[in-house]
């Protein structure tokens, strides 16, 4: 609904409804004095014309009256009320501080900003220095090791060999035991490392998720077999097929299955589920779930499990993890994990269902 032009006019202690009032006094006097100047007039018209003057002459004067209502409107509205609202504004602004004050703000926060911004270049400047220093150091490391591993691995014959050939005593035979447990397991190392500095160029394919865990736990089997580990497997109606790489998906879920059981040393339950999950945006993912039942990790290492090279356990290698981390990544999908003391630790692989297929 229209508000009233009443109410929409200034109050008298603006100062236009001031000059307002003072105008319409003006016309309202005036028209008085022409009021009182008419009936002077009308009492020397003839007698039989005196009435009909005189209605005539307040018809006039209710005109001018009306008119004078009019400009009084037209200039509060158009002329009058700008002029409050300008003042209004400038009050306004003065209350709030000056135009100075405020450039002057402005160009603080401008100038903090571009120091923020210099920060944050300079940071990153300092890291991607840092980064090259350490793929230098990454190609080197992984020339020395590769060189390493082919002496190793003829070291590692010679020993078999030597074992097979002499008539060993139970000491002797016990220290070529520890000898070779020594050689695999800095062979492992080796290859852990050139794995992770030279990750193979993934193959994808459309392949059944349940067909690569149950590759991975016939790798497993005998191992599995010969310790207290229980396998509990979960699986939930036929999870559709993905575009991933068989032997590097089967690589992450063997890494996240021997961390567990290292985790548990090798005595406790192992529960993998087969889920299907759907994002809020609408995507859907296969999720599978390796949960075991050992300690858990402390809220202190969780951040940094997936590090290279950080690692809880005295002869760990660090880079199981990271490697799985890299090949989900590699196939668009990621590694979640929770932990704690009282239900273990669940490292949730996820993989999207609808990645299109690369030219």
């Amino acid at each position: 609904m229209q508000a009233s032009p009443l109410k929409r006019l200034p109050g008298p202690d603006t100062l236009g409804a001031r000059l307002a009032m003072f105008v319409l006094a003006v016309v309202l006097v005036s028209l008085v004095m022409l009021l009182f100047s008419i009936f002077d007039i009308a009492s020397l018209a003839p007698v039989d014309t005196e009435k009909t003057f005189v209605w005539v002459v307040l018809a006039a004067a209710l005109l001018l009256l009306f008119m004078a209502g009019v400009i009084w409107l037209t200039i509060s509205r158009e002329v009058l009320r700008p002029l409050e609202q300008l003042r209004a504004e400038i009050q306004e602004e003065e209350r709030g501080g000056s135009g100075l004050r405020q450039v002057a703000a402005t160009m603080r926060e401008m100038r903090d900003a571009m120091h923020r911004t210099q920060a944050e270049l300079d940071e990153s400047n300092r890291n991607l220095r840092q980064v090259e220093k350490l793929a230098m150091v990454g190609k080197l490391a992984a020339g020395v090791a590769h060189s390493v591993r082919n002496p190793l691995t003829s070291v590692k014959l010679r020993l078999f060999s030597l074992e097979r050939s002499l008539t060993l005593t139970p000491r002797q035979k016990e220290d070529f035991s520890v000898i070779g447990d020594a050689i695999r397991h800095v062979d492992g190392i080796v290859g852990n490392f050139l794995e992770f500095s030279r990750r193979p160029r993934i193959r994808l394919r459309r392949v059944s998720p349940s067909s690569v865990v149950d590759a991975t736990l016939q790798l497993l089997e005998n191992r599995l077999a010969a310790f207290p580990v229980s396998v509990t497997l979960r699986r939930n109606p036929a999870l559709p097929d993905v575009l991933a790489d068989p032997e590097q998906l089967r690589e992450a879920l063997l890494n996240i299955l021997l961390n567990a059981c290292e985790a548990m040393d090798y005595s406790g339950a192992l529960i993998i589920e087969e889920l299907l999950l759907r994002a809020k945006d609408g995507a859907r993912y296969v999720c599978l779930r390796v949960t075991d039942s050992g300690p858990g990790i402390s809220e202190e290492q969780l951040p940094d499990i997936f590090t290279p090279f950080f690692s809880t356990k005295e002869q760990g290698t660090g880079l199981g993890l990271p490697i799985a981390k890299g090949i989900l990544e590699e196939h668009g999908g990621d590694i979640q994990v929770t932990s704690s003391a009282r239900e273990g630790t669940a490292f949730t692989l996820l993989l999207p269902v609808d990645r299109p297929a690369p030219e």
